[in-house]
C-alpha cells in the first residue's frame, strides 16, 4: 500500500490505540470523497478488522481499511496538526486536491490538503 505516516502522526495513533484498547487493537480508518477540503472521515479503536478491511501493518501499528478508503488513500500522506486553528489528522496527496466549497464561488481550504478532527474518532468495542 501506498501510503505514508509521519512521525507525529503515528505518534498520535499510538497514543490513541494505547488509550482506546491496547494491545492488538488496530486503529480503523474509514475515508470517503467529499467535504471541503476533499476527504470526509470517521477513525475508531477496534479489537478486529470489520469483514473486507485489509489489514496494514507499520512500525507495529494495525490499521483496518475499508476497500473505499484504500483507493482514496493511496499516495496519500498523513499526518498529525495542532495548532491554533486545527488538531487532527491531516491527509497530503493528490485525492485531496482540487476540493471546493461554498455556493457560488469556489472556496478551497489550502491545496492538497484534507483535516479529520479529533472529535470525529470514536471508541468501538
Amino acid at each position: 500500500m501506498d501510503l505514508t505516516i509521519t512521525a507525529s502522526a503515528e505518534k498520535f495513533i499510538r497514543r490513541m490505540l494505547r488509550f482506546g484498547g491496547g494491545a492488538g487493537h488496530g486503529f480503523r480508518i474509514s475515508v470517503t470523497a467529499g467535504g471541503c477540503s476533499g476527504l470526509a472521515g470517521d477513525f475508531s479503536v477496534e479489537a478486529a478488522p470489520r469483514k473486507g478491511d485489509l489489514v496494514y501493518e507499520r512500525n507495529g501499528l494495525k490499521f483496518f481499511l475499508p476497500a473505499e478508503s484504500r483507493l482514496l488513500l493511496a499516495g496519500v500522506t498523513i499526518d498529525f496538526a495542532d495548532t491554533p486553528t486545527q488538531t487532527g489528522l491531516v491527509f497530503h496527496g493528490p485525492k485531496t486536491a482540487g476540493a471546493t466549497c461554498g455556493s457560488g464561488a469556489a472556496k478551497a481550504g489550502p491545496p492538497a490538503l484534507s483535516t479529520i478532527n479529533i472529535a470525529s474518532i470514536a471508541r468501538r468495542h
